[in-house]
């Protein structure tokens, strides 16, 4: 091995497609796979996030069929499809996802022809064939959403020129996931739309068929779901816009408005209502804060979506110096590089801070510890809080991965998440 990661922030792809089935009620994940991946798969993203775990099905309560070295030599479809029908008998599940570790991956069992053998006898059994050593947590979230598309999501529903499907925000990989869920459900209820988030209000498999009669996929994510959303434009005719990063505060959040309103042309008047009554919530907090916090030059480091929203709210709303933004997610295509760059360089006043790509937590501490810019307030996850005592910054975690507070419906996100963002910033002073 040539170079060996400090702290990577993430699991396999088996773990990102873990994690959306967890968030999905009534949905229940079949590993095929050795014993140690159910565990090690809800650790990487469900355990340290918040200490959030699916309320259904996780950790050892999922059913796997623990491959040994017998089912490597002589194959493990047997030991699988006993396990199926193992998992139908016992969980009240509304459909299975059988999902192939990294063992079943390399020799290649053919899940596929069990699940079908499930099928035919009307049970809702569906294979993804994805080993972990296939990518990490957000190609899970991808690869999810294009199994959904190709074997779940019905063609032919009835449009509803009022449903919207909420996509970017990958359960459990950012902590805030259901708060900030429930704040986009909230604003764009206000807009008289009816909101599929698929991960909240207890949606599940029957939420994620009729999906396909969607007016509008809105998509809260600087580059992940270019894939599947042409998929669901081509195979069902829904169309996609980008908001091209988290929303934090009322500038964006109000841009984020706008951008909904066009795209599905709503009344302009009930618009612009929503808009003046949520700022003016917004902006009476703020004003009674004036003179509270003090001034801060910043650093992030977080998930792209995350440092987008974080570092444009600090500066434009709140008018901190932002010295250094670390995306923290692997990223390999440079134009999603760029685009997320420019979101982030792109602020009203401040002038634009450094922006590095790093994963490695070494680079990462290496970076905040030797920026020549003085650094007064540092928003990261739990791996970063130890560079910040070292440097006597101040600290407020924000991303994944977060082990030291329990999260249920917090978040940063919107008009009323960006109050809870100021508070912290106040708390943690």
């Amino acid at each position: 091995m040539s170079h060996i990661m400090e702290n990577p922030k993430g699991g396999c792809v088996l773990a990102g497609i873990n994690a959306v089935l967890g968030a999905i009620n009534r949905v229940c994940p079949i590993l095929h796979s050795g014993p140690g991946c159910c565990m090690q798969t809800t650790a990487a993203d469900q355990g340290q996030s918040g200490h959030k775990h699916s309320c259904f099905v996780s950790g050892v309560s999922i059913p796997s069929s623990n491959m040994l070295e017998k089912e490597v030599v002589f194959g493990g479809v047997n030991k699988l499809r006993t396990t199926i029908q193992g998992s139908i008998d016992i969980m009240d599940a509304d459909a299975f996802f059988v999902l192939t570790g990294c063992t079943a991956g390399i020799i290649g069992d053919d899940i596929e022809s069990v699940t079908s053998k499930f099928r035919e006898e009307g049970h809702e059994v569906y294979a993804i064939d994805t080993p972990g050593f296939a990518g990490d947590s957000n190609l899970g979230y991808e690869v999810i959403w294009n199994t959904f598309i190709d074997k779940v999501i019905e063609k032919d529903v009835p449009k509803d020129d009022k449903l919207v499907n909420i996509f970017g925000i990958v359960p459990y990989h950012d902590p805030f996931w259901s708060g900030t869920l429930e704040e986009i459900d909230r604003i764009l209820s206000k807009l008289g739309l009816k909101v599929n988030t698929f991960f909240t209000k207890h949606q599940g498999i029957e939420d994620i068929k009729k999906s396909s009669g969607a007016a509008l996929n809105i998509i809260v994510n600087p580059w992940i779901f270019n894939g599947p959303a042409k998929k669901y434009e081509e195979k069902f005719g829904v169309p996609s816009i980008r908001i091209p990063g988290l929303f934090v505060g009322a500038t964006d959040t109000t841009n984020f408005i706008r951008a909904v309103q066009k795209a599905l042309n709503l009344d302009e008047k009930l618009v612009e209502d929503v808009i003046e009554a949520e700022e003016d919530y917004v902006y009476s907090y703020l004003g009674q804060s004036i003179g509270v916090v003090s001034w801060k030059r910043f650093a992030v480091v977080a998930d792209a979506n995350s440092a987008v929203g974080y570092t444009r709210y600090l500066a434009n709303d709140y008018s901190f110096t932002p010295v250094l933004v670390i995306v923290s997610e692997p990223i390999f295509r440079q134009e999603d590089k760029d685009r997320i760059e420019k979101e982030i360089r792109d602020l009203e006043y401040a002038k634009p801070p450094k922006v590095l790509f790093l994963t490695d937590q070494y680079e990462i501490n290496k970076a905040i510890r030797e920026e020549e810019k003085e650094i007064t307030l540092l928003v990261g996850s739990s791996n970063e809080r130890e560079i910040a005592l070292e440097k006597e910054i101040q600290f407020i975690l924000g991303a994944f991965p977060i082990n030291e507070r329990l999260i249920f419906n917090r978040t940063y996100a919107g008009y009323r998440g960006s109050l809870t963002f100021t508070e912290d910033i106040y708390d943690n002073n």
